[in-house]
């Protein structure tokens, strides 16, 4: 078997977007690769649409500086690991981290697809088995404005059967006060029962601010606090980790297990790899590892569309310790229709596909409309 054609196919949801909030499943980076098998992988890439698809079409230019689709062309799909690497190597002029990683994941998601298609099974039995059939799901969705929202949403998500929600960017950051009210709404809308998790979304300045902040939210139980800082400011995130009892997590941003190791430096707890950024299925493993041997968590970040949704559950269900899953809930047609499985909650928990590859069947009319 040969890969035939490589496609970065980049979708936005009908009618526009909405660029003043951070909801990346209004538009998407499909991945679609061709055999002369005919049979045919999907991937995707939560990253910025147009640069992802100008990475995987850009013509060769060397040995270490190739469009990622040109390197793919005749070569055996049934390698993923193998081709990863051709990848990375191939773009080490411009790469290393950042889009091009993001565009690797992509890439190497659908060559598990493609594997687990023409073995007759789904990926996670590639990996080795699975250690769970179903993982503990939590709602995920923005912070809307006010307390009074923050509480209905919560309460709503916990009627829809959700024993964990996470609430994340909004207008957390804008005022101390205000972030504490966030979170006690948010509480008496789930419940005593409902494990409750914030994500700060970047926007908190120093450690101190940081500090005080969880500390006064620490009545209300917080389940973690995320990404309270920028990326790089391990300084920040290794102060607040030793002052506050709240387990802090972070990663969605960071690529490769480098990366991450140096969260792990920085005394953050739970690690948060997503399996279309961070280099892919395997790459994700690889971390979760690195968190197990560490003595701390791994929860993959997992935000847009079905695919993801698949790939992040064949990754859990890959692991030994397989703590949640993220399940965006956001409404955008991408979130709901690009795959038409609809991943049903049952009792709290989310089944891990047991199909073929990914185990999904993508909805062609989807990629039509929305197609750019």
């Amino acid at each position: 078997m040969r890969i035939t054609e490589v496609e970065a196919i980049v979708l936005r949801q009908a009618g526009g977007l909405d660029e003043t909030i951070a909801d990346g499943s209004q538009d998407a980076l499909l991945v679609r690769i061709h055999t002369d098998s005919g049979v045919v992988g999907y991937g995707e890439v939560d990253s910025l649409p147009s640069v992802v698809k100008a990475i995987i079409d850009a013509p060769r230019s060397h040995k270490y500086a190739s469009g990622l689709g040109a390197l793919l062309i005749g070569q055996d799909p049934l390698e993923p690991a193998v081709l990863r690497d051709r990848l990375y190597t191939g773009s080490l002029y411009y790469g290393r981290r950042g889009a091009v990683i993001h565009a690797i994941s992509g890439l190497e998601i659908a060559l598990w697809d493609i594997a687990g298609k023409a073995a007759g099974k789904p990926i996670h039995a590639l990996l080795g088995g699975a250690h769970h059939t179903r993982i503990r799901a939590y709602a995920s969705t923005l912070m809307p404005e006010t307390p009074a929202e923050a509480r209905a949403v919560t309460a709503a998500q916990r009627e829809g059967g959700f024993s964990a929600v996470k609430l994340g960017y909004g207008p957390l950051g804008r005022d101390g006060d205000l972030d504490v009210a966030l979170v006690a709404a948010a509480r008496d809308g789930a419940g005593e029962d409902c494990d409750l998790i914030i994500d700060v979304g970047l926007a908190w300045r120093s450690a101190r601010e940081a500090i005080n902040r969880v500390r006064r939210m620490e009545p209300y139980r917080p389940y973690w606090i995320e990404e309270p800082f920028m990326p790089d400011e391990l300084g920040k995130y290794a102060a607040l980790a030793r002052a506050v009892d709240t387990p802090i997590a972070a990663g969605e941003q960071e690529a490769t297990t480098l990366d991450f190791q140096q969260l792990l430096d920085a005394g953050v707890e739970i690690l948060q790899p997503d399996v279309t950024r961070a280099g892919g299925i395997v790459e994700c493993g690889r971390i979760a590892e690195l968190a197990r041997v560490s003595g701390r968590r791994c929860v993959l970040h997992a935000w847009s569309t079905g695919i993801i949704k698949a790939a992040t559950l064949h990754v859990l269900a890959a692991m030994p310790e397989a703590e949640l899953f993220e399940y965006c809930v956001q409404t955008t047609e991408l979130n709901q229709r690009l795959v038409t499985e609809a991943f049903p909650l049952l009792d709290g928990k989310v089944a891990v596909p047991t199909g073929p590859g990914l185990g999904v069947e993508i909805d062609e009319d989807v990629i039509k409309a929305c197609r750019v």
